[in-house]
């Protein structure tokens, strides 16, 4: 798996691949401000010939959430034990707390943020809200001020972007409106594109690593050796990603006799949401995703505990 997300993460350094993506992205996601991205999300699927690549998720969120429920395990029997021991909350706690101070110093260069905001739509409402409760008492606990905030509550001045009078340093994006477009998300993405805020994941990153359509840019062997990526790096890419093609009419008539081995995402999705299986299309569906902007994957099947 490090290898796979080694060779994505080469693949997207380089100058060709970084145009081919941004040529499809929105506005807000041209500019770079440094920021790699907290808790990036690689998912992946297990085949009997390995892990398969399925999608990247800029906004991955669980890591709170699975480090408690670490915390909460004792192993019954040997058979039991992990094979490779697993962080201590301690442990967990300090590298999320590096983790945004990096991001930080990557935008502001030195020092850290003195207060972050951790960002999503009616936060109470939202189904993984305890998750920003134990990150917001988490980093607090680091020494570093959290509070946990719905965009629309946001102020910009035009020099500062503040929530209830506080003075936001740091987001931590946790918002599906991955290019900040929707007009509830104004003051955060005019402080974002001015670099009054750091915004952390941002637009510039998912366009750069989690539109599905930048799946099929890294399952395209010819165009990465065309565009210089090494031979180790594209034969991990070969086996560790799935075929993809993004859906056009051209290719429709082929893509829907093959439907039964293949999966449908549109590229701006999350969250397994208008995602087909190619054998449960019918021809309703199929003239939606035509006229989207889909992706067709070869199928990996999710692991299953029996």
């Amino acid at each position: 798996m490090m290898l796979i997300v080694g060779a994505v993460e080469e693949a997207a350094r380089l100058p060709a691949y970084r145009a081919a993506a941004l040529a499809y992205a929105p506005l807000s996601a041209r500019q770079d401000f440094g920021p790699l991205g907290a808790f990036m999300g690689y998912d992946f699927h297990l085949a009997s010939d390995g892990p398969k690549l399925i999608e990247v998720n800029t906004n991955a969120g669980g890591a709170f959430l699975n480090a408690l429920l670490a915390g909460a395990q004792r192993a019954c029997c040997p058979e039991d034990r992990f094979a490779v021991r697993a962080p201590t909350e301690s442990d967990f706690a300090e590298r999320v707390a590096r983790m945004f101070v990096a991001e930080w110093q990557r935008h502001r260069s030195k020092g850290r943020p003195a207060l972050i905001a951790i960002v999503d739509d009616m936060p109470e409402k939202q189904h993984l809200y305890p998750e920003f409760q134990l990150a917001q008492d988490l980093l607090e606990k680091q020494g570093i001020r959290a509070v946990i905030v719905d965009p629309a509550q946001m102020v910009y001045d035009g020099q500062k972007l503040t929530a209830e009078g506080q003075v936001i340093d740091l987001v931590y994006n946790r918002l599906v409106d991955f290019s900040l477009d929707e007009p509830r998300h104004a003051a955060l993405k005019a402080a974002y594109l001015q670099g009054a805020v750091v915004v952390t994941p941002s637009p510039h990153v998912h366009a750069l690593l989690a539109d599905k359509r930048n799946l099929s840019l890294l399952s395209d062997d010819a165009r990465l050796e065309d565009w210089g990526l090494p031979a180790a790096y594209r034969a991990v890419l070969r086996n560790g990603l799935p075929q993809t093609v993004v859906v056009t009419r051209a290719n429709s008539e082929d893509l829907w006799r093959e439907r039964r081995n293949l999966f449908f995402k549109p590229a701006r999705g999350h969250g397994s949401k208008a995602a087909y299986r190619g054998d449960k299309v019918t021809r309703r569906v199929w003239d939606e995703i035509v006229s989207g902007e889909y992706v067709a994957q070869t199928f990996a099947a999710p692991t299953v505990r029996k």
